[in-house]
């Protein structure tokens, strides 16, 4: 199928592929904006009162992106010459361009993840430094929710009630990247609110799976988000009449989260669909949310590349991750038809 000869995929590469809804075009095109620089921009305002609520944060900041959000929660947490703690498959630690580093002066300590996206507690405790002068002071555990590179596993409640005790017994932060917190809450069928109870900072997406065109929101207590405010002017993030992209962000948060269960069952039918195809292995038996890991058997005559290129070629992306491993994401863009194909797809190239 082509449109105005630019041909339609199906696109599974990402989440943040989605396009706007008709309603948030609509919002956005009659917002009322003023300079949010000044603090005089009522849409933004109203986005961030809207988000201090459902996170059951003090404050809230919008903010262009999650990787400026964690970055500002960082600026805030630490001071140069300081220790976070994070998971080394975490994004805030791979996928920010070191950020933590040559942004924030801030030294990573890295723990490897449980297959379930967690970080053993017991290993954060061992970790933690700040009696010996010659080291690094711990300030800072930072978790992501959902875990992307953990196959989008929502972090279970107990887990992180049990974090947020240690995290406080040492006098620490706990900042939550929460780009994707919104398919854990509905993932647990348990509030935001009550997930981000034991977090003193959370970053928010809202270009993903809730499919606006731009923009995070990074929520904590005032104080904290009164120092976040510098940290995203100094990162370039001070912004004019932004209350026309923090429109759709209003959108995002009252229209679009209880569909993320749409996602999640396309999800699931995508990988039944994969567990009958020969060749390939689930890295998870069932998606927990909207991704779906899948991997090459040894005994596959082609490497990962040159499947991809076979799957783009009949109009289906995705994301390869690693030489033998692709990630397929599902959203609002996806239906069940296009699962399907996706499925006869996949077969059929494999079979080839």
């Amino acid at each position: 199928m082509t449109v105005n000869n630019v041909r339609t995929f199906v696109d599974l590469r990402s989440d943040t592929v989605t396009q706007p809804t008709p309603a948030m075009r609509d919002a956005m095109f009659k917002a009322q904006v003023g300079d949010d620089v000044y603090g005089e921009d009522p849409t933004v305002i109203e986005l961030e009162a809207l988000a201090s609520r459902i996170t059951g944060k003090e404050s809230a900041l919008f903010v262009a992106s999650g990787t400026m959000g964690n970055v500002a929660a960082t600026m805030v947490h630490t001071r140069r010459g300081d220790e976070l703690v994070c998971g080394i498959k975490s994004h805030i630690y791979r996928n920010e361009q070191g950020a933590m580093a040559s942004i924030c002066g801030v030294q990573a300590r890295t723990i490897d993840e449980e297959t379930n996206g967690t970080l053993d507690i017991n290993k954060i405790e061992s970790v933690i430094q700040g009696s010996d002068y010659h080291h690094a002071i711990t300030r800072v555990v930072a978790i992501e929710n959902t875990h992307n590179m953990c196959g989008g596993i929502p972090l279970s409640m107990d887990y992180v009630s049990s974090l947020g005790y240690i995290v406080q017994k040492h006098g620490l932060k706990l900042h939550i990247d929460g780009a994707r917190i919104f398919n854990a809450s509905v993932a647990l069928n348990v509030p935001v609110i009550d997930i981000l109870s034991p977090a003193d900072s959370v970053s928010i997406c809202l270009s993903k799976g809730l499919g606006s065109p731009v923009g995070s929101v990074l929520c904590g207590n005032s104080q904290f988000i009164d120092m976040a405010r510098r940290a995203r002017k100094v990162l370039g993030g001070g912004l004019r009449q932004s209350g026309i992209l923090a429109a759709a962000g209003i959108i995002s948060l009252t229209e679009m989260i209880d569909r993320l269960s749409i996602d999640h069952q396309n999800a699931r039918l995508l990988s039944d669909g994969f567990s009958r195809i020969p060749g390939i292995y689930l890295h998870h038996k069932s998606p927990a949310t909207n991704m779906v890991y899948v991997g090459l058997k040894s005994n596959v005559p082609f490497t990962g590349v040159e499947l991809r290129d076979k799957l783009k070629a009949e109009g289906i992306l995705t994301d390869l991750v690693s030489e033998d491993s692709f990630r397929f994401v599902t959203h609002y863009g996806i239906d069940k038809d296009m699962i399907e194909k996706t499925i006869q797809v996949f077969s059929n190239a494999l079979a080839d």
